[in-house]
């Protein structure tokens, strides 16, 4: 399987707080079946002011510290970059890491807030396709507004992104609402990737695994497609921070 959403770079968000559990949650997601696996911490100004440089800088460390373990998880950066006003300028100023290529266009892990759909989300969506750049909408089965509004997903979707599900919310880690919304969501065939999310071994381990078991009985065509084809296109075409 390929992860392409993860908090595994330690020190860097909320995600890995130190070298040895990031080394762990490498080894985790091993166990899991995961061969690659994008690193992708937070860019959310005023709380994770990261930058591609910062990302990079960290990536290419732990990378090494994988490497000298002889951990079998070839690893990739870009960032979650939550939805603001400033995703124009940075791309203009080549600071936006993105995950890969889909038909052609650079993919960009996007972030709503967990509470609603913020304002302006289609002006933005609507410029980033202009500039060749293919929003991924990141766990939207958690997104309060769209759970207590199903309706309102119908209009994301017309929007143009593509969705990333979280694996965990097909084995009810974020509770039986969610989970109702991933699976109702998941019967229309709106999701186009599954990753992990994964911050830590515990309390937001890698279920990627578990998740794959779960929708392989609902559907192995779609969960072959959404844990491995999709994701493998997407990192196939770019792999100029594979290592």
């Amino acid at each position: 399987m390929i992860d392409l959403h993860s908090h595994i770079l330690p020190g860097i968000d909320d995600g890995a707080r130190s070298l040895d559990i990031a080394l762990e949650m490498a080894e985790q997601a091993v166990s899991c079946g995961i061969s690659h696996m994008v690193c992708t911490p937070h860019i959310h100004m005023g709380y994770f002011d990261n930058s591609f440089s910062s990302i990079a800088e960290a990536f290419y460390s732990f990378n090494e510290h994988v490497k000298r373990e002889s951990i079998p998880l070839s690893l990739s950066f870009a960032a979650e970059v939550r939805v603001n006003e400033l995703i124009p300028i940075w791309h203009k100023k080549g600071e936006l890491p993105f995950l890969g290529k889909y038909d052609g266009k650079n993919v960009l892990l996007l972030e709503m807030p967990h509470s609603h759909i913020p304002q302006g989300l289609d002006v933005l969506i609507k410029w980033l396709l202009r500039n060749n750049i293919q929003p991924l909408i990141a766990h939207p089965e958690r997104n309060r507004e769209l759970i207590a509004e199903n309706d309102k997903f119908n209009w994301l979707q017309r929007q143009g992104c593509l969705f990333q599900a979280t694996a965990g919310a097909f084995v009810g880690r974020f509770g039986e609402r969610v989970e109702e919304f991933a699976f109702r969501l998941l019967e229309k065939g709106a999701f186009h990737v599954v990753a992990s999310d994964t911050h830590d071994l515990i309390r937001r381990p890698n279920d990627m695994q578990a998740a794959l078991e779960v929708v392989s009985k609902y559907n192995s065509e779609y969960a072959e497609a959404l844990f491995i084809k999709t994701p493998g296109r997407i990192i196939a075409l770019d792999q100029n921070n594979a290592v």
